[in-house]
């Protein structure tokens, strides 16, 4: 009984009343796996945690669902410019990311919540059947909208809305587990994998998505998912086992509905309201009073719920607030550049798909590098703070490097600023998850890390929604500008600038003049974002640096004299 320690997610889901029984001398009997059995260092100091055999099984299963959406991140936003040109156009483009991110955002938090009442593995897998199910929908729009007598944007649109449902349960339910069977201080030694999946997708993404889009149609791009996802859902009932004691409990439905309804007004704000009917519209008042005032139901809703989607104790603590308020804001300048870089390497360079998908290999480089380096470096030292400061200075001196660009630039120069790009990025997207991870309950471990992959898909949409307005109306005004200046009075309706993969066709001077006016709008684009990012470079300055824990008896002391329906731990203001 002394050398066995149970697994984490028993103790951490068992209710109070059972926990002195029969429940704790059953523990030991499912134990398979020899390490288990044996006094190993990793868990018989460590406690709770898992021995470094069983977590590698487990992160097998993760990692193949994290694939799943790490892919599908990198390689849709090659092939947007066409998929947009053939079914609807660019001024609809962000509205196919931000669909994406809206419904991930929503079901984030619902995730993290319900796998804390009902196990991670469950719920890890209906996310991916719900993915594949919204990929479905995307390969097969154009004859969904010929069947329904639809317009295949349209389509395109709900099935991006579907697969965000599930994409908004794969990376933080993965991220969740991590959390329950991996000490903080020693997950930096685990983020190489991490960073392989994002790599290795990163990578494969571009090229997959140029290759399909140039080769077999761009509708591949989402069949390619199906055969991964059927891998994924293998790998994870093979792997993924993990104890699981369930509790009963409500879900905070109600409180899910008005955040994401006040999310979804502010979106419809900037990508809607604001450039088709003006910022001082009726209709545009109309979404930024419902903005706030289903905010403000949200903190009215969560104050009294049961069991709260994102409990409100949470916010009291300025380790979790100020790193949930940086990743939001670093998430508007991550989809700036990979959203938009695509956009100027085909529409300005002329690249093909699979050009351009070559041609940002330099920031999956850059972000490969630093992810395993500040990985590595944070599980020596357990200092982490220097991370978010350094990747926030990067990531806007790079932002502000992009809205330099002019249509001559040399592709050499884009390469090293994509680097720096990716190298920023690379600094603060683990860290930030860790950081809270490190300050809860590990009974709160999903809803907490659910919580930081809401709020960056949160900042993320808001800024696709923004971004994607700033490019179609400053479009049109540097066109305007442009031709005008030119000879004077051509209307800048009668170029069509719509399809970006056809402007290399354009006769000159009229491609002369869309290829400025797309380099303008673009440099407008990257510089609203460049204040964003010192925002968050003045959040990640005032951040405080909680140690991180480590295996140990005591490491988690203040988690084992908790009460079983305590919200926090004690933590670092």
């Amino acid at each position: 009984m002394t050398e066995y320690q149970p697994r984490r997610a028993l103790r951490e889901d068992e209710p109070a009343p059972a926990s002195a029984d029969g429940r704790t001398t059953k523990a030991p009997a499912p134990a398979k796996p020899p390490p288990s059995t044996s006094p190993t260092p990793s868990t018989g100091n460590g406690g709770d945690y898992l021995s470094h055999r069983q977590i590698l099984v487990i992160m097998g299963g993760l990692m193949a669902g994290m694939f799943l959406a790490a892919l599908d991140q990198s390689i849709v936003a090659v092939a947007l410019p066409k998929i947009t040109s053939q079914l609807g156009g660019l001024d609809k483009l962000s509205w196919v990311v931000t669909a994406y991110l809206l419904t991930s955002t929503a079901a984030t938090p619902l995730w993290g919540k319900i796998s804390d009442l009902r196990g991670r593995r469950p719920m890890f897998q209906a996310a991916i059947v719900v993915f594949l199910i919204g990929s479905l929908i995307c390969g097969f729009s154009p004859e969904i909208a010929d069947f329904l007598n639809a317009s295949g944007i349209n389509v395109m649109i709900a099935g991006r809305a579907v697969q965000g449902l599930g994409a908004g349960g794969l990376m933080s339910l993965a991220l969740a587990v991590i959390g329950d069977v991996i000490p903080p201080r020693e997950r930096g030694k685990y983020q190489g994998l991490f960073a392989a999946v994002f790599g290795v997708s990163s990578v494969a993404g571009p090229l997959l998505g140029g290759w399909f889009t140039d080769n077999l149609g761009w509708e591949w791009i989402f069949f390619i998912n199906i055969p991964i996802g059927i891998a994924a859902l293998v790998v994870t009932s093979l792997a993924l086992k993990l104890h699981h004691v369930r509790r009963s409990a409500s879900v905070d439905y109600l409180g899910a509905a008005t955040i994401v309804g006040s999310v979804t007004s502010l979106v419809l704000y900037l990508s809607w309201a604001g450039p088709d009917t003006g910022w001082t519209s009726a209709t545009g008042i109309w979404l930024l009073v419902s903005t706030g005032v289903l905010a403000a139901l949200f903190v009215l809703v969560e104050s009294k719920a049961k069991e709260p989607i994102i409990p409100l104790a949470l916010f009291k603590h300025l380790t979790f607030t100020s790193n949930i308020i940086f990743a939001m804001i670093m998430g508007i300048g991550m989809f700036g550049g990979l959203i938009f870089l695509p956009i100027y390497l085909q529409a300005v360079k002329g690249m093909s798909a699979t050009h351009s998908g070559l041609s940002i290999l330099p920031l999956v480089v850059g972000i490969f590098t630093t992810s395993i380096g500040g990985g590595q470096i944070m599980a020596r030292t357990g200092r982490y703070k220097w991370m978010p400061i350094t990747g926030a200075l990067v990531v806007g001196c790079a932002l502000f490097a992009f809205s330099r660009l002019q249509v001559d630039t040399p592709y050499y120069v884009v390469a090293l600023i994509m680097y720096a790009f990716g190298m920023g990025l690379g600094f603060t997207m683990q860290v930030v998850v860790t950081a809270v991870q490190n300050s809860v309950d590990r009974r709160n471990m999903g809803v907490a890390t659910a919580s930081v992959t809401f709020f960056r898909s949160m900042g993320a949409a808001i800024g696709t929604a923004l971004l994607g307005a700033i490019l179609n109306i400053r479009l049109k005004y540097h066109l305007t500008e442009i031709v005008g200046a030119a000879q004077g009075h051509v209307p800048a309706g009668a170029i069509k600038t719509n399809d970006v993969t056809a402007i290399q066709a354009l006769p000159e001077p009229i491609k002369s003049w869309v290829l400025e006016a797309f380099t303008r709008s673009m440099d407008d684009v990257f510089l609203v974002a460049v204040p964003f990012m010192a925002v968050a470079f003045v959040i990640a300055l005032t951040m405080r640096e909680k140690p991180l824990r480590e295996r140990g008896p005591d490491s988690d002391s203040a988690t084992a004299s908790a009460s079983p329906h305590s919200e926090l731990v004690s933590m670092s203001n």
